[in-house]
């Protein structure tokens, strides 16, 4: 019902920057709360960010509070995380993620991406 696409992973310097996006193709996507969400190998998979099907409310990691800022344009099936002040502890495997109906938080996902390798170098 509703396939994601990551783009915009990358190799960048430690506090350098990075805008990731997710494309989705589905008429319900203004329906599901989004989220991006990040693994390492030998980690599980971590929350990152996620807004609301509304886009009234943002929520974040605390490893990345003041650093991202997750966005979305409903006309454009859009999501984005913008990525500053880049750490190495950042360098993963970045992963879109729909929540139907959610508000944000808690997030249950639904639909996965594919991902989209971020690394970031010291």
């Amino acid at each position: 019902q509703l396939q994601l696409v990551e783009s915009g992973g990358g190799l960048v310097q430690a506090w350098g920057s990075l805008i990731l996006t997710c494309a989705a193709s589905a008429l319900s996507f203004t329906y599901y709360a989004m989220g991006w969400f990040r693994q390492v190998p030998g980690k599980e998979r971590e929350f990152v960010a996620s807004i609301s099907w509304s886009g009234g409310k943002t929520y974040y990691a605390d490893s990345v509070k003041g650093r991202f800022t997750i966005s979305r344009d409903n006309a454009k099936n859009t999501v984005y995380l913008q990525m500053n002040s880049l750490k190495p502890e950042d360098t993963a495997v970045y992963y879109c993620a729909a929540d139907y109906y959610g508000l944000g938080h808690p997030f249950r996902t639904n639909y996965w991406g594919h991902g989209t390798q971020v690394t970031v170098s010291s």
